[in-house]
């Protein structure tokens, strides 16, 4: 598949799954005790030149962090967060930029304090992180992370967890840029 096409079918998918499970609203009268709409975009930062403790991104990884902004340019994201790390920050930048957002730091060694945090908040959410943490944080928030993420290749999944007003939560993987194969 021509990689245009593949972004205009990935854009489309993630934009009809961040409308159809979530609609999104501020209602600043709301009851307290209810659980916001939230939506959340979970990945993994992009190519990393070496294996040092932080390292920046390879020109694959800044190849990838541009294709992330490209893909999310449609879901009118209110918030990015990522890790304190060269490579989630640059992988994080350009959709920050592309949606007029801050780059809001997270540790990552705290997940409960992250997944509570975007639960209270509600809206739609960026959320870089690492092999080890996205899948974690993915099922603090209810979803399914499916299977471990190969920490040495793989950089293409795509997490999309939604969390309803009532608390239910639903989520899907989808994979974007160079694919990863095992």
């Amino acid at each position: 598949m021509r990689p245009a096409v593949q972004l205009f079918l990935t854009s489309s998918i993630l934009l009809l799954a961040a409308t159809a499970c979530v609609t999104v609203q501020d209602d600043p009268g709301g009851d307290p005790g209810v659980q916001k709409p939230l939506v959340v975009f979970l990945v993994r930062h992009g190519e990393k030149v070496d294996a040092d403790s932080d390292p920046e991104l390879s020109d694959a990884g800044r190849e990838r962090a541009a294709l992330l902004a490209q893909t999310l340019s449609d879901v009118q994201l209110q918030h990015v967060h990522s890790s304190d790390y060269i490579r989630t920050r640059d992988t994080a930048g350009p959709t920050a930029s592309a949606h007029g957002l801050e780059v809001q730091l997270y540790d990552p060694r705290d997940l409960p304090a992250i997944a509570s945090r975007l639960k209270e908040m509600g809206g739609r959410h960026l959320v870089v992180g690492h092999s080890n943490t996205t899948p974690a944080l993915v099922e603090l928030l209810g979803g399914d992370p499916r299977a471990e993420i190969d920490e040495s290749a793989e950089y293409d999944r795509l997490y999309i967890v939604t969390i309803g007003p009532d608390g239910t939560s639903k989520s899907a993987l989808l994979r974007y840029g160079t694919p990863y194969i095992p």
